[in-house]
C-alpha cells in the first residue's frame, strides 16, 4: 500500500477531518517512482480500475480501506508510462463506468474521455501545448468530385503561416485529419515545428473517411482516391514540390492500414510514411482471429508478407507496448528494411489512443521532413 495512504491509517480508523486533509494535501492518482496507487471515495459493494491497455488484467479489483469510504489500489508502473482508465463502480448490482473524479487529467477520443494516468517522469511535450510566439497557419475546406466513390469528398487543407504561392512545399497526407486535429493537437503540433525550424513550412492534407472499417482495410477505392485524385487536385490548386521525397502519407490504427496500402499501390508517389499503432493483422498458421472486418486486412498484409517490395523511401513507426498491435509492428520493421527502406521504429509506454500518437509526432515528422534546425546539425 502507498505511504500516504498507510500514514493516514497510523493512529487507527481516521476521522472525517483527517480523510479531508489526506485529500486536500494530495493529488490523485499517487504517483512514485516505479508505482501508482489510485484512490476512490465514495460508497460501493466493489469499485475496480479499468485500464484501456492490452496484454494484462484491464479489471483490477480495489481495497475496501477499513472505516472509511476509501477504495484503494497500488500497482506497479515503469517510469514514463501513460495509460487511460476509468473506475466501474458496483452498487445494489448495478454497474457503472465513471471518470476518475479526484483527477483533472483527461484525455478525449470519438468516444468521450477518459482519465489519463500519467507514471512517474511523464510530462506532455512542450511542443504539443499553445505557443504564443508560433505563427498561426490557416485551416480551408477543399471539396473533391470522387469518381473512384462516386460522390463529393470533403478535405481539409492546412496552409503554413505567411504561405507564399511563389514558393513550393511538400505535401503530407494525413488519414483521419479532422480527428489528429481534435484529438492530438496537430494543427498546434505542425505551427510549432514550423516556428521551431524543426520542420519546412509544408502544405497538410486532412481527409476523413465516412465509412474507415471499410475504406481504410485495403479498399482499392481509396488507394485510388488518394494517388488518382487527391493528390493530383491538391498538385493543381497548391505550389507543392513536385518530387517523392516532399510527400508523405500517414495514418494511425487503421489509417496506418490505409496508408500503407495506397503506398503499396502507388509506390511513386509517397516517399515518406509514418504510421502509428498499425492495425497490420495477418496469420501465418490458420485463420486470424480479429472479426470479418480485418479479413481484407489480412488478404493484403499476407500478400505484402509474402511478395514485399519497396514503397517508400523512409518510414517511421510507432506502438505503444501496451496495445495489442505491439507484436505486429514490430514484425513489420525487419520486413521493411529487408526492402532497402530506412526505418526508424519508436515503442512508447502508452496504449492504443490519440494521445499517443500525438507525443511521437516530433519523433515522427522531424525525422521524416527535418526542417533547416536539424539540417544545421546533421
Amino acid at each position: 500500500m502507498n505511504l500516504r495512504i498507510e500514514n493516514l491509517f497510523r493512529n487507527g480508523v481516521p476521522d472525517a477531518a483527517a480523510v479531508d486533509d489526506f485529500f486536500s494535501k494530495n493529488r490523485f492518482p499517487l504517483v512514485e517512482p516505479g508505482q501508482v496507487t489510485f484512490v476512490y471515495r465514495g460508497q460501493a459493494d466493489e469499485v475496480h480500475l479499468r485500464r484501456w491497455i492490452s496484454g494484462f488484467n484491464t479489471s483490477l479489483p480495489m481495497q475496501k480501506l477499513e472505516g472509511v469510504d476509501l477504495w484503494a489500489l497500488a500497482m506497479e508502473l515503469p517510469g514514463g508510462s501513460r495509460f487511460e482508465y476509468k473506475f466501474e463502480v458496483v452498487r445494489s448490482g448495478n454497474r457503472s463506468l465513471v471518470l476518475d473524479p479526484l483527477n483533472e487529467v483527461q484525455a478525449q477520443d470519438p468516444f468521450g474521455a477518459n482519465s489519463v494516468c500519467q507514471g512517474f517522469g511523464y510530462k506532455r511535450p512542450d511542443w504539443t501545448l499553445h505557443d504564443p510566439e508560433a505563427r498561426s497557419g490557416t485551416l480551408s475546406g477543399l471539396q473533391i468530385d470522387s469518381k473512384a466513390f462516386e460522390g463529393r469528398r470533403d478535405v481539409h487543407v492546412y496552409l503554413p503561416a505567411r504561405f507564399r504561392k511563389s514558393r513550393r512545399y511538400p505535401l503530407l497526407v494525413v488519414h483521419d485529419g479532422p480527428d489528429y486535429l481534435r484529438y492530438a493537437d496537430l494543427k498546434t503540433v505542425l505551427d510549432n515545428l514550423i516556428h521551431r525550424l524543426e520542420i519546412p513550412a509544408m502544405v497538410v492534407a486532412l481527409t476523413q473517411s465516412p465509412d474507415r472499417l471499410v475504406e481504410y482495410t485495403g479498399d482499392p477505392r481509396h488507394a485510388r482516391f488518394i494517388g488518382e485524385e487527391l493528390v493530383p487536385e491538391l498538385a493543381g490548386k497548391f505550389p507543392l514540390v513536385n518530387d517523392r521525397s516532399a510527400r508523405g502519407l500517414m495514418g494511425a490504427s487503421l489509417g496506418g492500414v490505409a496508408t500503407l496500402h495506397a503506398a503499396s499501390q502507388y509506390p511513386d508517389m509517397f516517399g515518406q510514411l509514418l504510421l502509428q499503432s498499425g492495425s497490420f493483422a495477418f496469420s501465418d498458421l490458420g485463420h486470424h482471429q480479429k472479426g470479418p472486418v480485418f479479413d481484407p486486412v489480412v488478404r493484403f498484409v499476407n500478400k505484402y508478407r509474402k511478395s514485399p517490395f519497396a514503397l517508400a523511401e523512409k518510414i517511421y513507426l510507432s506502438c505503444g507496448i501496451y496495445e495489442s498491435l505491439i507484436y505486429e509492428n514490430r514484425s513489420l520493421v525487419p520486413l521493411l528494411q529487408n526492402q532497402g527502406m530506412q526505418v526508424n521504429f519508436e515503442e512508447a509506454r502508452d496504449a492504443h489512443n490519440w494521445e499517443n500518437w500525438r507525443d511521437r509526432l516530433r519523433n515522427g515528422l522531424t525525422w521524416l521532413f527535418p526542417g533547416p534546425l536539424w539540417m544545421v546539425y546533421e
